[in-house]
């Protein structure tokens, strides 16, 4: 990847490498924009290349800047994320894979203190409120430390995924509607919850197979591998993998009307116009996955994240069907607008 011109393309204000050899503190910092105020960067611990965790820093950091614009908060967006050492891979437990985690997080802590109040650190995958806690120790500039992010997060995907079933589907109940998800972790699998309490037909995969046979063993569902899900009939596909999971090349194989989840740019720009060529309705991860987002920014309870991400969704779904438009085309149209008439007020 070419990094200045993906920069470029994306409209990314700065993109920084993170380093401390002790703690193995090796991360990608990218802000996208401070246009509508400090930039709120979650933060994710992963197991990936340099490469893709620049691929990965540059669309988490935009799709931030688009969720806090459109869900009405006053933040820009940016992103760190970070690759796991390998005294975190060892096997979980005792002191010293827990002072090898402190060591980790306050080392970040205190190279993002010197972004002063540009930039504001909450917690993302494989980051918890404690690891957020050590960067506070460093720093003032963290948020969400005791707000669960997760559940937030998959109610605020389950009210969405009512708000656009009520407009691709016809309603609103999921009862008896097929749900695939793809990506059982721990949003995954509350949003399963959810569902199934509403009565859905739910079918799951996930690439950690005893995931979803965890979650088989707690509720009702059929589990599947992910080409057997990608595969299947369906009404809506909600993806709460780690990012890409539906490929170009995926899309002429879904036999669903609708795709909506928790994950992290789950479709290319690429997919989604194929998407939209196969008439399936899509609500892009920067409109439904907000509400941990929103929870932490506005000290929200759970449900009142939630009601504020079916809102948004219900907006988008009603301008789509009226100006006979896509909804990720009318999602993003709405956050770049807002923050054009933001941006042009100046600084004060």
């Amino acid at each position: 990847m070419l990094m200045f011109d993906e920069m470029h393309r994306r409209g990314h204000e700065q993109v920084t490498l993170l380093s401390h050899a002790p703690s193995g503190l090796q991360a990608v910092l990218a802000i996208h924009s401070t246009v509508l105020g400090p930039a709120i960067a979650g933060c994710r611990l992963v197991s990936q290349g340099e490469d893709l965790v620049l691929k990965g820093a540059l669309a988490l950091s935009e799709s931030m800047t688009l969720k806090a614009a459109l869900t009405g908060l006053n933040y820009g967006g940016a992103a760190c994320v970070l690759i796991s050492p390998e005294n975190l891979l060892a096997e979980e437990g005792g002191d010293a894979q827990g002072h090898a985690r402190e060591a980790l997080f306050r080392a970040l802590g205190r190279q993002i203190s010197h972004f002063g109040g540009r930039l504001i650190l909450t917690e993302d995958v494989r980051v918890s409120g404690q690891d957020i806690a050590y960067v506070a120790q460093e720093t003032s500039s963290t948020m969400g430390m005791n707000t669960d992010t997760a559940a937030a997060t998959a109610y605020g995907v389950y009210r969405g995924i009512k708000a656009a079933a009520r407009f691709t589907l016809g309603s609103e109940s999921m009862r008896n509607v097929r749900v695939a998800i793809l990506g059982v972790g721990t949003v995954g699998r509350l949003l399963a919850e959810l569902l199934h309490r509403e009565g859905a037909r739910l079918s799951v995969a996930d690439v950690q197979t005893e995931r979803a046979e965890e979650l088989r063993s707690q509720i009702e569902v059929q589990v599947m591998g992910v080409d057997e899900l990608l595969d299947s009939p369906c009404d809506i596909l909600a993806p709460c993998a780690f990012g890409y999971s539906i490929r170009s090349q995926d899309v002429s194989r879904l036999q669903c009307r609708l795709i909506a989840g928790a994950e992290h740019h789950p479709l290319s720009r690429t997919s989604e116009e194929l998407a939209r060529e196969a008439g399936i309705a899509y609500i892009p991860d920067f409109a439904i996955n907000g509400a941990g987002l929103i929870a932490s920014a506005r000290n929200l309870s759970v449900e009142q994240a939630g009601e504020q991400i079916y809102g948004v969704v219900s907006r988008i779904a009603a301008l789509a069907e009226h100006h006979h438009k896509p909804p990720h085309l009318v999602a993003r149209k709405l956050a770049e607008r807002r923050i054009e008439l933001i941006g042009s007020l100046g600084r004060s």
